[in-house]
């Protein structure tokens, strides 16, 4: 059974018998909030229309639309206004609309929209299938609504996972790739350090602490401990004397019978005594003193490393000879 929905409506600024020239002007549009098969009971709609090709300052009035008491549909909220202006032509495209609700079930005709628009009438059509409301189904047995069905959970198909699936293992064996890369690549650079000879290592390191920008007061025990680490290590390659665990004193022990020259065995040690003072008691070196540090380091590794190839030739003439 059909219900024709009587809704009065009433011009803003306009009276019965107005004058103005009243014309179709298409549907009126009629949209659903809530996505679903069917109209069910409490459902929102969007009712209104759309005004195409509107100059900027055009009149327009809308109809102040309402509900007779106990009506089964309602409209919810004031006019919502949408302008869109197009490029092309310069004039707008207007949306005006309100939210229309339903209380009861039933077959509903709705009301057409007059809309004045600089002095004319426009007649917006109700759409012509009337608005057909359901209830919620009733269980006979108690005579109550049935409860709301959980939504309904598909499998996942092959379809829909294989991309994703692919997608990852994608990544996966890219940061494999990656992680073997830098694996093999710290592996070239630690090999080629390792082959390098003992005085091309140290020199090296040495040279990372040339300028005087470590000679501050808060810079100088990073500065005295890689030059006192590089030569270390030169003399842990060089001579054999495990200087990386030893203290001053007992490095300069091992070597007192070594072939290093006395002066230069002297100055190496006091420049290891004086790393260990700024390390270790907070003694702050004079300009003087370490403007002669890298010099004294870089002559030590230079002047022994020549020792060690003038040997290696005197043995080699010997076991010509």
């Amino acid at each position: 059974m059909k219900t024709r929905l009587i809704i009065p409506l009433l011009l803003l600024s306009l009276v019965a018998g107005a004058e103005g020239l009243r014309k179709e002007a298409g549907e009126v549009i009629l949209e659903p909030l809530q996505k679903r098969d069917s109209v069910l009971v409490a459902d929102q709609f969007r009712y209104g229309i759309e005004l195409k090709d509107i100059a900027e300052g055009t009149p327009i009035a809308l109809p102040e639309i309402k509900t007779e008491k106990d009506s089964p549909i309602e409209f919810v909220g004031d006019w919502q206004l949408d302008s869109v202006k197009v490029k092309k032509t310069g004039l707008y495209t207007i949306k005006a609309s309100r939210i229309l609700t339903t209380w009861w079930g039933g077959t509903y005709e709705l009301p057409d929209i007059p809309v004045l628009v600089d002095g004319d009438t426009l007649i917006f059509k109700a759409p012509a299938e009337p608005l057909e409301v359901k209830e919620l189904p009733m269980d006979m047995e108690t005579f109550q609504a049935h409860d709301i069905k959980d939504q309904v959970k598909f499998p996942y198909t092959f379809k829909e996972v294989a991309p994703w699936v692919l997608g990852a293992l994608v990544v996966i064996g890219l940061i494999y790739l990656l992680i073997q890369w830098l694996i093999h690549r710290r592996r070239a650079v630690r090999e080629k350090e390792e082959a390098e000879p003992a005085h091309i290592k140290a020199l090296r390191k040495l040279d990372r602490y040339r300028g005087d920008k470590f000679w501050k007061a808060d810079q100088q025990k990073l500065f005295y401990s890689g030059v006192t680490d590089a030569l270390r290590e030169y003399i842990v390659s060089r001579y054999g004397v495990s200087a990386m665990e030893m203290t001053t004193a007992e490095i300069f022990a091992d070597l007192k019978g070594s072939d290093i020259p006395p002066e230069l065995y002297e100055e190496m040690k006091a420049l290891f005594e004086r790393a260990d003072f700024v390390k270790f008691a907070k003694y702050t070196a004079t300009q003087e003193e370490n403007a002669q540090v890298l010099p004294q380091a870089i002559g030590f590794v230079t002047a022994t490393y020549q020792q060690e190839i003038a040997g290696q030739a005197g043995n080699d003439e010997k076991k010509e000879a």
